[in-house]
């Protein structure tokens, strides 16, 4: 059986090898359907004669098409391609994404203020990882035990919450955890608030669950037909509302009468500035109640760690699955954030961010309330405004224009009708704050 000379061609002044420049070109042919199910290869010995290279090129490259299932080889007959490609096998084409302007200053719901003189605290934390020795295997999936016990010690000193660190579990931030609770609680729909947070929202759908909006100002009387039911009781997300003791109530009552799980974010709790933090919802009945707590407000979203308690009847089946999975967070940034919270770090950012943000909030107030209406009480490291759609639109597109990246409230609604702009004031100066600030306002005077 004869062959035809194979169209390749070597380029010896590419850094890339000239046997995987070889076996690229040879796959490269047969997805496009050059080469097809049962066409016979030149030996190494005359492909090599042909491409004016060592013999041990070819065999190189036919080694490794023989090992990925193009080539296979048949004794006493020569080397034969044994996959069909064509269109269905085609490489895909590389397109272009679109990626978001990099010279905004986003003003967004989730980027903390860190200030700049705490640095030394940042860099001291992450010194003592790069000299501690990681471990030679996976850790322990509910989290490092010490950080467990420093979480433990933490949401009780602020959130109230007396939990023993064995009830702890430590996760990839909140959308990590609420995906844990997700994998362990019956089969069913999800009620989450109306706007509410996008990303939980995501999470909930990418379960494989269906979502059930509960509008967010309304207390939370019924949950019947849901397994669960996802709220932001201390500073609702985005209208910034603080759920009421009766509401709270309300809630718990509901979810008993439903055999529903109630799943507390409480994403800034710590950023209350005009009254103490309320105390966590999971304190009034841990059995009904899944806790998640974060760092991303206090310390950085990047970090990607935050903590979930779940109810104790659902305890061992997140470890168990976590076990199973090696699903936790990467050994370095909880040994970071054990000597972050060990030595202070984490309180002290949290300390200077709300004195900024109780500066900044009224700031941010006299400058939109003459044009719109506040939505929740003044809290945390942003504020949400109502005021017409197309209003809020051109207040956004000036902002843009001006380098400044601000939400408006409807893209986070789903059947709730409300317009208006979430402002941040964490990810700015101050000097920024002003310009944006001045670049909302200009179109509604």
């Amino acid at each position: 059986m004869s062959h035809s000379p194979l169209p390749v061609r070597l380029d010896r002044s590419d850094h890339v090898p000239l046997g995987v420049q070889l076996s690229g070109q040879v796959r490269d042919l047969v997805l496009a359907g050059t080469l097809v199910r049962g066409d016979r290869l030149p030996s190494t010995r005359a492909l090599a004669a042909e491409l004016g290279v060592a013999r041990s090129v070819a065999e190189q490259a036919y080694d490794q098409l023989l090992a990925e299932g193009w080539l296979e080889a048949r004794r006493g007959a020569g080397t034969f391609v044994a996959s069909d490609g064509g269109p269905a096998l085609a490489a895909p084409v590389r397109r272009r994404t679109p990626t978001p302007r990099r010279d905004l200053v986003s003003l967004d719901a989730g980027t903390p203020w860190i200030d700049p003189r705490h640095r030394a605290g940042w860099r001291r934390a992450w010194r003592e990882v790069s000299t501690a020795s990681a471990p030679r295997g996976y850790d322990d999936p509910r989290g490092l035990p010490e950080l467990r016990s420093a979480l433990a010690d933490h949401v009780a000193r602020t959130r109230g919450l007396a939990v023993d660190p064995d009830e702890l579990v430590v996760t990839n931030g909140t959308t990590d955890g609420l995906r844990h609770v997700l994998s362990v609680v019956p089969a069913g729909p999800v009620a989450l608030e109306d706007p509410g947070y996008r990303a939980a929202v995501e999470t909930v759908r990418g379960a494989g669950r269906g979502v059930v909006d509960l509008p967010a100002t309304a207390p939370v009387t019924d949950l019947g037909g849901v397994v669960a039911a996802y709220l932001t009781p201390a500073h609702q997300h985005p209208l910034g509302r603080v759920m009421p003791a009766a509401d709270r109530l309300s809630a718990l009552t509901a979810a008993r009468a439903a055999d529903a799980l109630l799943v507390e974010d409480d994403y800034d709790s710590e950023f209350r500035y005009d009254v103490a933090p309320v105390p966590a919802l999971a304190t009034l009945d841990r059995s009904r109640v899944a806790y998640l707590g974060t760092a991303s407000k206090s310390v950085a979203p990047s970090l990607r760690l935050g903590w979930l308690v779940p109810p104790p009847d659902l305890l061992e089946h997140v470890n168990l699955r976590r076990a199973v999975t090696h699903d936790a967070a990467p050994w370095p940034v909880q040994r970071a954030f054990v000597a972050l919270l060990r030595e202070g770090y984490v309180d002290k950012v949290v300390r200077t961010a709300r004195r900024v943000y109780a500066e900044r909030a009224p700031r941010v107030a006299a400058a939109l309330s003459p044009y719109a209406e506040l939505a929740g009480p003044l809290a945390g490291m942003y504020s949400t405004w109502l005021l017409p759609e197309a209003e809020a639109r051109r207040a956004r597109d000036s902002a843009r224009q001006a380098g400044f990246g601000v939400n408006l409230l409807a893209d986070y609604c789903r059947s709730a009708t409300l317009t208006g702009l979430v402002v941040g004031f964490g990810g700015c100066t101050d000097e920024q704050l002003d310009r944006a600030l001045e670049a909302l306002t200009r179109p509604l005077r």
